[in-house]
C-alpha cells in the first residue's frame, strides 16, 4: 500500500500544486478582460451550441419525459440542419435505452452519469454494475464523480484505484471524471484532483455535478485547464474538459471558451475535447445564432 501511495505522490510531485487562490483570481480576471470580447461572435456561439451536453437529471424524469427530451434534439435537426447538433444527450442510466431507441441523429452521443451520481457514496461493486448496465443499454460515454470524501481524507490511492476500475469497465468508451470543484475548497486541491483523475484514466475532467454550489467557476476551470496542459506537455496524452453547472447566460459560456482557448489552444476547440454542461443556456445560444428568440430544447 505504501508503494502505491508513493506512486501517486511521486506523480503529483512532478507538478506545481502549491497554488495561491487569490493569484488565480487575478490571472483569470485579466485573461477575461483582455480576451472575452473578441470571442463574442456568431461562429463561437454556434460552436458552443454544438458542444452542449443536453442533460436531464431530475428526480421527476420518466421514460415519457426523456423520450420527449430526446425528440427535441430530433426536432432541432429537422429545423436547423445547417447548424450541426448538440454534442450529447446525458441521462440517468435507466434511461439509456430510451434515448437509444428515440434518438435519430447517430452523431449525437448518448451519455450516462453513473457510479452513484451525484454523491459517489456507494460500494464499488454497485458502481461497476451500474456502469456496465448503462453501457449495455446504449451509453457511449460515462460520467462518474470522484470520491471527494476519500480525496479530502488524503486517500489518493483509493480515489485513483476506483477511477481506474471504472475506466476498465468503460473500455474504449470515454469516461469523464467529475471533480466537484466546489467541494474541494482550494485551487491546490482542484489541481491535485485533476492530475489524479487523468493519471488514473479519465478521458475528460469535469468541474461539477451541478447539484452543489458553487458549481463551475472560471477560476476552477482555469486551474483544471492548466493541469490538462501540463499533463499533456509531460505525457502527450490529450484530455478533454467539461465545465458544468452554474452557467446561466451566453456570456458565461463565452468565459469558459475564452479560458480554454487561451490556456489550451486551438487543439481543444472542437466538440470532441470541449463540452459544456449547460442545458439551460442551449436555447439562448440558439437564439443568438439565428437572430431571434426561439425555444427548441
Amino acid at each position: 500500500m505504501t508503494e502505491e501511495k508513493n506512486k501517486y505522490e511521486q506523480m503529483l510531485a512532478l507538478y506545481n500544486t502549491d497554488i495561491d487562490d487569490a493569484a488565480v483570481g487575478r490571472i483569470v480576471g485579466t485573461l477575461l478582460s483582455e480576451h472575452l470580447a473578441e470571442n463574442n461572435t456568431r461562429d463561437v456561439k454556434q460552436f458552443l451550441l454544438n458542444s452542449v451536453e443536453l442533460t436531464t437529471l431530475k428526480t421527476t424524469d420518466s421514460e415519457e419525459s426523456v423520450m420527449k427530451f430526446t425528440e427535441n434534439v430530433n426536432k432541432f435537426d429537422d429545423l436547423y440542419p445547417e447548424l450541426g447538433h448538440v454534442a450529447t444527450i446525458c441521462v440517468y442510466p435507466r434511461f439509456a435505452k430510451t434515448v437509444y431507441e428515440t434518438l435519430e441523429n447517430e452523431d449525437v452521443i448518448i451519455t450516462c452519469v453513473s457510479g452513484s451520481f451525484p454523491s459517489s457514496q456507494t460500494f464499488i461493486e454497485v458502481k461497476v454494475a451500474e456502469t456496465a448496465l448503462a453501457l449495455k443499454d446504449g451509453a457511449e460515454e460515462i460520467d462518474i464523480v470522484m470520491n471527494v470524501g476519500q480525496f479530502l481524507s488524503g486517500d489518493y490511492e483509493g480515489v485513483a484505484d476506483e477511477i481506474s476500475e471504472l475506466k476498465a469497465v468503460c473500455g474504449d468508451k470515454k469516461m469523464k471524471v467529475i471533480l466537484e470543484t466546489g467541494a474541494l475548497g482550494t485551487a491546490s486541491n482542484i489541481k491535485k484532483a485533476a492530475l489524479l483523475a487523468m493519471y488514473a484514466g479519465a478521458d475528460y475532467i469535469k468541474t461539477s455535478t451541478g447539484k452543489l454550489e458553487p458549481a463551475a467557476t472560471p477560476e476552477a476551470a482555469f486551474v483544471m485547464c492548466q493541469a490538462i496542459k501540463e499533463y499533456h506537455d509531460r505525457t502527450g496524452v490529450q484530455i478533454g474538459f467539461k465545465p458544468a453547472g452554474g452557467m446561466k447566460t451566453v456570456e458565461d459560456t463565452l468565459k469558459y471558451y475564452t479560458i480554454v482557448k487561451e490556456v489550451l489552444g486551438e487543439k481543444w476547440l472542437t466538440n470532441q475535447w470541449l463540452r459544456l454542461g449547460t442545458s439551460g443556456v442551449a436555447n439562448l445560444l440558439l437564439s443568438d445564432v439565428v437572430g431571434e428568440e426561439v425555444k427548441v430544447f
